[in-house]
């Protein structure tokens, strides 16, 4: 089975590395490259952070495809004048696939006028906006900007610009399957759900609640054509995180979500 994974992070600093290392990886494209290899993980889509020079983000092109991100590394300190340009040009890349926001980091509604070029733009490229949904990073974000239905607002008014649900609004759940169900235009990945290594048996021994209220909400929409998997990497190991949707997902939807869905929904080409 071909695996992509439709949403992870590189960072150039220490603090990555550190994060890799504690769950048994390495911060380096070299390290990814062995590790996709024995894991038959093909491609992966990169969620752009904190800089919009188009130098910063030049990854190997039978590895990786990126989003462009606006995050608060970049929003934080003003709008800058010639954000729409920038985007744009990122979009004309082969390489660049969509658009990543981060609402609840930029503390900015998704209904922001701030963002109705983006949607036009991304409509027009036929490139997907990602949006971080749900539980975030840092206690000093603002939940209700990444709740799932301040994405069902602007799924709803942009009917021709195609969005994925990053997180599927981790742990809003039934609002996540809600937005995903009603509106064509929203698919969701299942990233960042783990933390850190992980004992699956034990997880799902203890997190059995929790497991099986995913799998209801994800089985009682039974959108399997618009699910992806994603990892949010480098937090999680990549081997134990495989593990872990395949416990989540029927293996009869095991292709579309491993790799079909990420394939057709980012237009990687694969």
């Amino acid at each position: 089975m071909k695996i992509i994974d439709a949403h992870l992070h590189i960072f150039a600093s220490p603090s990555a590395e550190e994060m890799a290392q504690k769950v048994g990886h390495h911060n380096d494209i070299a390290h990814l490259r062995q590790v996709y290899g024995q894991l038959n993980m093909v491609h992966g889509v990169v969620m752009g952070n904190h800089s919009l020079d188009t130098a910063v983000h030049n990854y190997p092109a039978d590895l990786f495809h990126y989003c462009a991100g606006l995050d608060s590394g970049l929003l934080g300190e003003g709008i800058p004048p010639d954000l729409t340009e920038r985007v744009e040009e990122h979009l004309k890349r082969e390489s660049c696939c969509g658009v990543k926001l981060y609402p609840g980091y930029n503390k900015i509604w998704l209904s922001d006028p701030l963002y109705e070029p983006i949607y036009q733009l991304a409509a027009r490229y036929d490139k997907p906006v990602a949006v971080h949904m749900g539980l975030t990073a840092f206690a000093g974000a603002h939940l209700k900007y990444c709740h799932p239905l301040a994405l069902d607002e602007v799924a709803a008014d942009h009917p021709r610009t195609r969005f994925v649900m990053c997180h599927f609004g981790n742990p809003f759940f039934d609002a996540a399957a809600a937005v995903v169900e009603k509106n064509p235009n929203v698919a969701a990945d299942l990233s960042g759900f783990l933390d850190g290594r992980v004992d699956i048996a034990e997880y799902f021994r203890v997190q059995s609640g929790y497991a099986g209220l995913l799998r209801t909400w994800l089985t009682a929409i039974s959108c399997w054509d618009k699910i992806l998997y994603g990892t949010d990497w480098p937090i999680v190991n990549l081997a134990e995180y495989i593990q872990w949707v395949r416990r989540i997902v029927p293996e009869t939807y095991w292709d579309r979500v491993f790799f079909q869905n990420a394939n057709r929904i980012y237009g990687l080409g694969l």
